[in-house]
């Protein structure tokens, strides 16, 4: 597969905490990526660098051949990116597509014209959410959220969509259906990059995956069961059992 980011040695640390250490990995063009591992591993550090929010790393990181300091926003950018990160909070009950609308800023100049008001249209049939745009947005769900937040970076239609922990706080519910969108999209040749927590949901739905342990990126080269058990053993510290789901394996804690 074609690469469409590329990070060589790549350290960073805050003082004198290493969070990144000497991370060499290669993310495919038209696929969703996922990272695993433990809360304060280093995944979303190392989803800021790449989102161009943290610059003082070592190493380089590359998006579509272009080195990640010398993108700029705006018309530079070898490709759009967009960035969903983990915590959101809303205090203003904006409508719902009033909130969608605002992905499309950096297109109209908070002065939108009707082809933003017609992409904020299109991007709610496509995820069939059209009863919720005039609903408050504070008055929503959080799975109700996270999708609606979900559509406000697909409004800006990204070539890569980088998601940190999209899933979090949401029940099963919601969890399969933010999912089934994110595969709905690479379906149709997005690329993707997700951290994540869940290593089943993971493997339900990626193509590609990385572990995150001790401040290095591991790439998951074998779905071997035996062998996923072990790596993932050694990542979350706790040990798992496994079983067999259609050809996709399952891990569950082994309580004492």
């Amino acid at each position: 597969m074609t690469s469409i980011i590329s990070i060589e040695q790549l350290s960073f640390g805050y003082g004198k905490e290493q969070v990144l250490k000497n991370i060499n990995a290669e993310f495919s063009i038209g696929r969703l990526s996922v990272i695993l591992g433990r809360n304060g591993s280093g995944k979303s550090t190392l989803f800021r660098i790449i989102a161009g929010l943290e610059k003082n790393y070592r190493g380089n990181v590359r998006i579509a051949d272009q080195e990640r300091r010398k993108i700029k926003a705006g018309t530079t950018a070898p490709v759009r990116l967009g960035f969903l990160t983990q915590f959101h909070q809303a205090t203003f009950p904006f409508k719902v597509s009033d909130v969608i609308l605002t992905g499309r800023a950096s297109f109209s100049k908070f002065s939108p014209k009707k082809k933003d008001y017609e992409a904020v249209e299109i991007i709610l049939q496509k995820f069939n959410l059209n009863h919720l745009k005039d609903k408050s947005y504070t008055s929503l769900s959080g799975g109700e959220r996270q999708l609606v937040l979900l559509c406000r970076v697909l409004v800006q239609k990204p070539d890569i969509l980088m998601l940190d922990e999209p899933t979090n706080h949401l029940d099963l519910h919601y969890q399969v259906a933010v999912l089934e969108v994110i595969r709905q999209l690479v379906n149709e040749g997005t690329t993707v990059l997700c951290v994540m927590h869940d290593p089943n949901l993971a493997f339900m739905f990626g193509d590609e995956f990385f572990v995150m342990r001790h401040h290095e990126l591991v790439a998951v080269e074998s779905l071997d069961k035996d062998e996923l058990k072990q790596l993932l053993e050694e990542t979350y510290q706790v040990p798992l059992s496994v079983l067999d789901h259609q050809g996709t394996p399952i891990f569950t804690p082994q309580l004492k």
